[in-house]
């Protein structure tokens, strides 16, 4: 009992003390939601959370914030928004998105505060969102084709689908941002575009199951032992990968090229290829999709490349129970000087952790990302600070692993052999990255890796 009493009178000392000698009130003045709790958002939640975007509420006004403050509490809390799983202890990113320990104790004491609003007057300049729900404001957009997505579906999955489109390009053109844009992004899981030269044989704007339009000699090697666990593998049509290769998933919709001084090139008469994954959400709604772009007249200092490095698909198998399955890692060698500008992991439900690791022709080995605890349902690009120079000769080595037993509670069966694949039933090792090179060399001849990798510069 002692001890209460004596902190009651230090406290109240210390209090005393203050006020005798004329300490700022503001000291314990309350947090309010327009002075400071509004600051964060803007830096932190609002490219998603905003009207028109992937979050289903809004944080741009007190009104639309104000309901959801204890759920903000518990999972900025918690740690589980904002979505960032770069290890801090590797690489700057501009884009981190994480929130310093002193932001999180900010608004928890918010919260505990009773949540105020405060006065109008403290309140910093709204953010000037572009219109439509971009996230850069588009010099050209195309449109892709409408597709109702039902209330329900078989599995509660549809197919992959793919699409062509015209760019209508009737001159080369550098692009130097790229943005996908679905209209209903509730029921959105990834809308990826490139850019392919055009066939005589196009057909335009037509949906197409992925599974109906492949080949039907498409097959990966599989274990013999292990056949009759195969399920049937899903397949694309081989001509939807391009340059350019760029997607909107959850947590990304805008590739950037203007920070690092670099464009894409796309050619004249070009078409666009889209495959597209909608996944049903108990409600019937039409999609939209759209791509931006931001253009430049000139040629660039720099061209950029977005590629990945995968794995040998002959061997990967992740046996039914694994809990830690490796595959064989995915090794790029450049074969030119260039700069690392961001990376960009991509697993399925069973993606458990990704690390990316430079190796320098003198020996010298730098972990640039490490994602020590992946989510599918937050696919992120990291944007590295600074780019990382890659001289000729240096390689990218990608090592992960996945989850496929009973703990995984995003696991679909446990029991089953998994394949790589396109469904999200199967799975993908796909380190995406992107580099940037001069603007005298051939993007074509700047990579090189042991394995056949779809989806290049």
């Amino acid at each position: 009992m002692g001890g209460h009493i004596n902190v009651r009178f230090w406290l109240a000392g210390v209090a005393w003390a203050g006020c005798a000698m004329g300490a700022d009130s503001s000291a314990v003045a309350p947090v309010t939601f327009n002075k400071e709790v509004l600051r964060i958002l803007q830096r932190n939640c609002q490219t998603c959370h905003r009207p028109g975007n992937i979050a289903p509420m809004s944080f741009v006004t007190y009104e639309g914030t104000r309901p959801w403050a204890k759920a903000i509490k518990s999972t900025v809390a918690l740690r589980k928004m904002p979505p960032w799983f770069a290890d801090p202890q590797y690489s700057h990113f501009s884009n981190d998105r994480s929130l310093k320990q002193s932001e999180i104790d900010t608004l928890v004491k918010w919260v505990d505060s009773g949540a105020p609003q405060g006065d109008a007057k403290d309140a910093p300049s709204p953010l000037q969102w572009p219109e439509n729900g971009w996230t850069t404001k588009p010099e050209i957009v195309l449109k892709g084709v409408p597709y109702t997505v039902p209330a329900a579906a078989s599995n509660n999955v549809i197919e992959w689908m793919t699409l062509v489109t015209p760019t209508g390009f009737t001159k080369d053109t550098w692009v130097t941002s790229i943005e996908i844009k679905p209209s209903e992004p509730a029921v959105t899981r990834h809308i990826c575009v490139s850019f392919v030269p055009h066939k005589p044989d196009a057909v335009y704007n037509i949906l197409f199951e992925a599974g109906v339009e492949a080949p039907a000699e498409r097959k990966l090697a599989i274990p013999t032992a292990d056949a009759k666990d195969r399920e049937a593998p899903s397949r694309v049509r081989n001509d939807t990968v391009g340059i350019g290769y760029t997607c909107y998933v959850p947590g990304r919709a805008l590739s950037d090229f203007r920070p690092f001084q670099a464009a894409l090139l796309i050619p004249a008469g070009s078409d666009v290829n889209w495959t597209i994954h909608y996944t049903p959400n108990g409600t019937e709604l039409t999609d939209r999709p759209e791509v931006g772009f931001t253009v430049r007249t000139s040629a660039p200092k720099r061209l950029l490349i977005e590629s990945f490095g995968g794995t040998d698909s002959s061997k990967f198998a992740i046996p039914p129970n694994a809990g830690n399955y490796a595959p064989t890692p995915g090794e790029i060698t450049f074969l030119e000087d260039a700069e690392l500008v961001s990376m960009s992991p991509h697993m399925h439900l069973r993606g458990k952790d990704m690390m990316y690791k430079l190796v320098f022709p003198d020996g010298k080995e730098q972990v640039v990302l490490n994602v020590p605890h992946y989510d599918f349902n937050w696919q992120l690009t990291y944007n590295l600070d600074q780019p990382i120079k890659l001289p000729k000769g240096a390689k990218l080595v990608v090592v992960g692993h996945y989850d496929n037993s009973a703990n995984n509670r995003f696991n679909p069966d446990p029991s089953r052999t998994v394949y790589q694949g396109n469904m999200t039933w199967e799975e993908m090792f796909a380190p995406f990255f992107t580099i940037t090179v001069d603007k005298s060399v051939d993007p074509a001849k700047v990579l090189k890796t042991p394995f056949a990798v779809a989806g290049g510069a």
